[in-house]
């Protein structure tokens, strides 16, 4: 690629200027602009910021590589491209940068009180690469109901092989946490809790290997752990871990004949028992004592022991005496415990590497009155802004069916949301941007720059962190984005029933269940929480094809919504403060409860009139929205653009210096600068700027 500095020069005829250009950003060669006298005559102004070359970003090449035939599109006549794309939207074709994201600070593991090893962006890659230890990870998501539910188990997983930890090590990463969200996708993790395995001393970047068990409680785990470490080859072995293979009954005579002036515990246990192995593993950080493992094929050795049942544990003591252990109980822990706590066996020291010391800050939740008969639009946009900036993320790219459920779920929302104009502009820009881009393959990154208007085009904004109102919780990890994607799902199945009209000209006019369709193919395809988004298909293959109308899908939805509520009615993921109960509760609404023989029953006639008042524009409320900024000040562009050029193509680069860009009516192209008006002649290099038009005169 040519920047105007490089390869192009700025000449003047008359009223016209011309620059003679290379490529630029993959569009072929044809980039100068044809001079003459003609009624169609085009301009080609470019300019370069100094000290900088418009050389494009990693996300333009991304976004180019994905085309099939990066230059067919090229190749098409000017008027059919500019009639294909809308203006000001061709741009994000190529121009791509990721902006930075704040992040959330929900964690359900906290460092020092737990067992297990918390892992971020920044430490996951050198803990698990060329590791003296095995790694087991967990990828979750704070916000996830399945997540919450399953990390007492976690915890108690971490807490029960402690002192494994030099042979393996149960970790966690919160893929919540925006910083996070990048190394999540490196990792490949699109749904949650994922588990990773990691083995010791892998020396090139890995992913890990998928966690196989038939269950993720607690003992499953612990002996996939096991499996996994005795998958090491011999180069690959954790040196801190013992032999887990059993040994032979000429083993166990050797050593009662060795006097190795230490303790050596054999396990005696059936082929398919994972009691030696772990008690094994209970020992690595005692000194004094070694632990094997046997199996009971052997009956006339095991008689001459007198072991009558396994599992038993049989003693060689230092002196070289040796007998059976008495336990109350053939257990592992029973086991392990009596082993620890014979004389002259003690724990080591290991010199694992250290866990931080540092202090978590106590994060400071400011709690914000609101009221509950009201919808919140800092709820709906948060959902958006996690929904586009960091669940998104978890794919590097969308294409085939992945594709066609992102462009048909933002065409739903675009259409039907009913939030401020700025939020409301983003989302028909990148619905147009998504139906007019001549690609079967988009980079996630090139679909961020629009999110975050990369182009700082005028007039568009979404919130960059979250602010949860009527979505918040009592603690962090409680509500927020589950409960802000079913207020985005109400509010669409709302709309869509009392505004149809919205939907004319998408392919899903006059189908009463096509918002609900939609919805289900974005939460089996992007929705993290895995378990959650199967419960939800079988809940649509039960009776989402008995909607008829859309009024049935505003019905459908609630009643789905309150089976959730049931389900999870006592679950770990239930906010105290917000029990999950039958909505709308009588308070709310009088009308839609009534008492049929005895029992509580529901007015369906009235709680659809409720859920069309409760999810209507009208009853929205800005309060605690965040401020998207001051208009600023726009200059338009000067003469030398000729006459108020049309734009009929932008293709804007990244060091671009103009604060903004946009066309606040057809034809005129304004700027948004904190540059001097007489700093745009594109004559001066020091403040030139980075952006090609092609225009003619009107």
């Amino acid at each position: 690629m040519t920047s105007a500095g490089e390869g192009g020069q700025i000449t003047r005829a008359g009223r016209e200027r011309r620059v003679v250009l290379g490529k630029i950003s993959g569009f072929g060669g044809g980039a100068s602009a044809q001079g003459g006298t003609g009624a169609r005559k085009h301009v080609m102004l470019v300019a370069r910021v100094k000290g900088q070359c418009a050389g494009g970003t990693p996300n333009m090449a991304a976004a180019r590589a994905v085309a099939r035939d990066p230059g067919a599109y090229a190749r098409q006549p000017l008027s059919l491209r500019a009639a294909r794309l809308p203006r000001l939207l061709f741009l994000l074709a190529v121009v791509v940068a990721v902006g930075p994201r704040e992040g959330s600070g929900a964690r359900l593991y906290r460092e020092g009180s737990d067992a297990v090893w918390l892992l971020d962006s920044g430490s996951v890659r050198s803990a698990t690469g060329n590791s003296s230890a095995a790694w087991l990870v967990q990828f979750h998501s704070s916000w996830c109901g399945h997540c919450i539910g399953y990390a007492p188990t976690w915890r108690a997983l971490a807490a029960d092989v402690r002192d494994w930890a030099a042979a393996i090590r149960v970790a966690a990463l919160d893929c919540a946490e925006e910083k996070n969200q990048d190394v999540c996708r490196t990792y490949d993790i699109h749904f949650y809790p994922t588990f990773r395995y990691f083995k010791a001393f892998t020396k090139e970047f890995t992913t890990g290997e998928n966690f196989k068990g038939p269950d993720r409680e607690l003992r499953t785990v612990r002996q996939t752990m096991i499996d996994f470490l005795q998958n090491h080859t011999e180069g690959t072995w954790p040196p801190a871990c013992p032999p887990l293979d059993p040994i032979q009954s000429s083993d166990i005579l050797s050593f009662m004949d060795s006097h190795s002036g230490q303790y050596h515990a054999i396990v005696f246990e059936s082929n398919g028992s994972y009691v030696g192995r772990e008690v094994i593993l209970d020992l690595i950080p005692y000194e004094n004592i070694m632990v094997s493992r046997a199996l009971d094929t052997d009956k006339a050795f095991l008689g001459t022991l007198g072991i009558t049942s396994v599992p038993s544990c049989y003693l060689i003591y230092p002196n070289g005496s040796h007998g059976l252990v008495n336990v109350a109980k053939p257990l592992r822990s029973f086991f392990s415990s009596h082993l620890k706590s014979l004389p002259d066996v003690r724990k080591k020291s290991l010199f694992l590497p250290e866990k931080s010391n540092k202090e978590e800050k106590s994060e400071v939740v400011v709690w914000k009155e609101f009221d509950r008969a009201k919808l919140y639009t800092a709820d709906l946009e948060s959902g958006l802004h996690y929904l586009l900036r960091v669940e998104l993320a978890a794919h590097r790219s969308l294409a085939g069916a992945q594709l066609k459920t992102f462009k048909d779920f933002v065409t739903v929302v675009a259409k039907l949301f009913p939030g401020r104009p700025p939020v409301t502009k983003l989302l028909e820009t990148l619905q147009e941007w998504l139906a007019n881009l001549p690609l079967d393959k988009i980079p996630y990154n090139a679909i961020l720059d629009l999110v975050n208007n990369k182009m700082q085009i005028s007039g568009i904004f979404l919130t960059s962190h979250v602010k949860w109102v009527g979505c918040q919780g009592s603690r962090l990890e409680l509500r927020g984005y589950p409960c802000s994607l079913w207020k985005l799902f109400h509010t669409l199945t709302v709309q869509a029933s009392t505004h149809p009209e919205a939907l004319a000209g998408t392919g899903f006019e006059g189908d009463p269940q096509a918002v609900l369709q939609t919805i289900r193919r974005y939460i089996r395809t992007f929705f993290g929480c895995k378990e959650c988004g199967e419960h939800f298909e079988e809940m649509a293959k039960e009776s989402m094809d008995s909607v008829k109308t859309p009024d049935q899908a505003v019905l459908w939805l609630w009643r789905k919504h309150n089976m959730v509520n049931s389900r999870l009615a006592g679950h770990l993921s239930e906010d105290p403060k917000f029990p999950k109960v039958p909505w709308p509760t009588p308070d709310l609404c009088p009308a839609c409860h009534e008492e049929i023989k005895g029992l509580d029953s529901w007015n369906e006639g009235q709680v659809l009139l409720f859920l069309k008042q409760h999810y209507s524009r009208d009853n929205l409320v800005d309060a605690y929205s965040v401020d998207q900024g001051s208009p600023g000040s726009v200059l338009r562009a000067r003469p030398w653009l000729g006459q108020m050029a049309r734009l009929s193509h932008v293709n804007l680069l990244p060091h671009f210096p103009v604060e903004e860009v946009s066309s606040l009516k057809p034809g005129v192209l304004c700027l948004k600068t904190n540059k001097p008006r007489s700093s745009l002649g594109v004559s001066k290099d020091e403040h030139s700027w980075s952006v090609s038009l092609r225009i003619g005169p009107i």
